[in-house]
């Protein structure tokens, strides 16, 4: 008996031993398989990079099934004007339908680009050299072109050669796309109103960089966030991207909740033609100081977002933090600077002033885009403007509504979010007086001399330091004449299952960017010797 006790102890010993050694050698290393879906909000309209689409659900699917230029490319070279941009594709490139991607395809998808209604790439030709290889000429020399190259997906002409460009948004390949993205389309699910339920894809196999680990990727469509968010606790999804801090917190079943910065702001755009009040510096200047930044982030994002001085984001390059004052005015003295500038109170606190001979009441109508924290946002600085005798009237509207009242300038002041797209120091877009209006994004209508040619040099200056010495100066300008008063930049959240890695997007510039290492994800581990 004693020989059998000793034996089995000795078995188990032994057992316990080679379970160590194991775990000891082998580390746990990602390997293919599984399948991910990801909650998203909306529907899908035109998966097709020929076609202009602020759609979210369009351009998350359409960085999963298309590869952008600067992933095609094998050699990229810039010559000595800086004009000229000669690009050799990778060899033996194929579309998810296994006919040839070659230079043709880019010379196509440039010339619908800058001839439909997309209005982009304006100022750049492209010609054939070869199969896989073709030059970009630019009218001008532009510093961050390189950057643009990652936006670039390029489209199969063999597909939409034949289709006319009227036509494009009619086409099937809208919802069925031939791409050269890591996935390849598969298939989709629409109820019997028409809306699409799932959509289907899988690994491509002709895509030109390293192919992904999860083997079927998968969106469910919602109608709202509600249905997304109740979705995602009943692990009818497995990933959730876009949500604020609260969202993310709400969520019962158990997840990582995954971060990352955006090369965006937040800030109340000022439009000085339609208030005279506004036309004031002081005004501007008082509006800016009086509101409590400190407490939007810390009641509305407990501190999850980072505060913004300037149209530089703080993890953008090219931002200074030496510009910006620390020492906050207090309210007595705003209250006194308006009282100096002529706008005086009257028994209930309201200020005015006799304009032209017209009196002119500091009340503001503000247009806010109907999202909660920018409600909630809007509703702090109401308070904060009323201390100083200033009353403020938000006018909350759909998104597409605020895009129209966008395209005619037509309100006193916005609060906007501007994306810093490729997440480099190019305001041009945003700041130049030649973007005043539709479609330029100039939002404050600002229109300064000195500034478009600090603008127009830090597009086309190569060189860093002289880069760095103008973008001091384009900050100091906008911080000193007030033409905006900037808010918060807030993180990016994606709730996603405890079992998913490979996801180490620390800066993202648009949502759909959270994919860009999709090919590195994965839900599947094996353990291998060291």
């Amino acid at each position: 008996m004693i020989f059998f006790i000793a034996s089995a102890i000795l078995a188990v010993s032994g057992s316990i031993w080679i379970v160590y050694l194991y775990y000891t050698n082998t580390v746990p290393t990602p390997i293919r398989g599984g399948t991910y879906t990801e909650g998203m909000v909306g529907q899908p309209v035109a998966i097709n990079p020929l076609i202009s689409s602020e759609n979210e659900a369009d351009r998350d699917l359409m960085t999963l099934t298309f590869a952008s230029l600067a992933d095609l490319a094998e050699t990229i070279k810039m010559d000595d004007t800086k004009k000229i941009w000669t690009i050799t594709l990778r060899p033996e490139l194929k579309w998810s339908d296994e006919e040839p991607l070659t230079s043709d395809d880019v010379v196509f998808t440039l010339g619908v680009l800058q001839d439909s209604e997309n209005r982009s790439w304006q100022g750049v030709s492209v010609e054939r050299l070869s199969e896989r290889e073709f030059r970009f000429n630019l009218k001008n020399p532009y510093a961050f072109f390189a950057d643009n190259l990652k936006n670039l997906l390029v489209a199969p002409q063999h597909i939409f050669d034949n289709i006319p460009p009227q036509n494009y948004r009619l086409s099937n390949f809208n919802l069925e796309p031939v791409g050269s993205g890591p996935y390849k389309y598969a298939g989709y699910e629409k109820r019997a109103d028409g809306f699409i339920d799932k959509y289907y894809l899988v690994i491509n196999p002709f895509y030109a960089l390293e192919k992904p680990l999860i083997k079927n990727f998968n969106f469910r469509f919602f109608p709202s966030r509600k249905d997304a968010l109740e979705a995602f606790d009943r692990r009818g999804i497995d990933g959730l991207g876009g949500l604020d801090y609260a969202e993310a917190e709400s969520l019962k079943i158990s997840h990582q909740v995954l971060e990352a910065d955006l090369p965006r702001y937040y800030a109340i755009f000022f439009n000085q033609s339609l208030h005279a009040a506004l036309k004031e510096k002081e005004i501007r200047a008082a509006l800016d100081a009086s509101i409590d930044r400190a407490r939007i982030l810390k009641e509305i994002f407990k501190d999850n977002a980072v505060r913004v001085d300037g149209p530089i984001p703080p993890i953008v390059a090219g931002y200074d933090p030496e510009i910006y004052d620390d020492a906050k005015p207090t309210i007595d003295q705003i209250k006194a600077s308006l009282d100096k500038a002529g706008w005086k109170a009257d028994d209930t606190g309201l200020r005015s002033k006799v304009i032209s001979k017209n009196k002119v009441i500091l009340e503001f109508e503000m247009v806010i885009p109907d999202a909660k924290f920018l409600t909630d946002t809007a509703n702090l600085i109401k308070e904060d403007w009323l201390k100083i005798g200033v009353v403020l009237k938000p006018v909350i509207l759909k998104s597409s509504e605020v895009r129209d009242v966008i395209k005619t300038r037509n309100y006193k002041m916005v609060i906007f979010g501007n994306i810093l797209h490729n997440g480099n120091p190019d305001l041009f877009d945003f700041w130049h007086s030649s973007k005043r209006f539709d479609p330029g994004l100039n939002l404050a209508l600002y229109s300064d001399k000195v500034m478009d040619t600090l603008l127009e040099s830090v597009r086309q200056n190569f060189d860093e330091t002289a880069r760095q010495t103008d973008l001091f100066k384009i900050q100091t300008l906008i911080y000193q004449q007030k033409p905006a008063s900037f808010l918060f930049s807030p993180k990016y959240f994606y709730a996603a299952p405890q079992n998913l890695g490979g996801f180490s997007a620390k800066l993202i510039t648009t949502s759909a960017n959270r994919f860009e290492n999709i090919n590195h994800w994965y839900l599947k581990t094996a353990r291998v010797f060291k």
